[in-house]
């Protein structure tokens, strides 16, 4: 009979580091989250301001009116002008106000040359603010 050791297999070592695969998909969820609510914090400050009389909204901006029809005349202010008086009228307004707006509406037919034509006395006398009118397209027939 012989007495000998039992060999004994050693087992499974421990596992001693940390995972961190799931930390960091929370942590790059968390600053997706935090970069995209960010700008709408700090943009959005909410006040309760005074009350007071005084405090009434700014003068509406003053406009002029300048139509071109289909063959090349100009209106200013719904009244038929030459181009001699077109730049008188706007030098003017452009005197009185120089941040008068010119809104030129023009028909689709007028050539190009001549728009560029009534933008640039409205220029020459002053008004740079110039808007272009035109219609909404039809809506859509179900």
């Amino acid at each position: 009979m012989t007495f000998g050791r039992l060999e004994r297999t050693p087992g499974a070592q421990p596992f001693s580091e940390i995972n961190v695969t799931p930390l960091v998909d929370v942590m790059l969820v968390l600053v997706v989250i935090f970069i995209i609510t960010a700008p709408l914090l700090a943009s959005s400050i909410r006040l309760d301001l005074p009350r007071s009389d005084a405090a009434q909204p700014g003068d509406v901006p003053q406009f002029v009116t300048l139509v071109v029809d289909k063959s090349g005349q100009a209106f200013l202010n719904d009244q038929p002008v030459s181009a001699d008086q077109l730049a008188q009228s706007l030098q003017q307004s452009a005197a009185r106000n120089p941040d008068t707006e010119v809104q030129l509406r023009a028909d689709q037919a007028v050539p190009y040359g001549r728009i560029v034509e009534v933008m640039g006395v409205a220029q020459k006398a002053g008004l740079n603010r110039i808007g272009f009118v035109a219609d909404a397209p039809p809506a859509a027939r179900p």
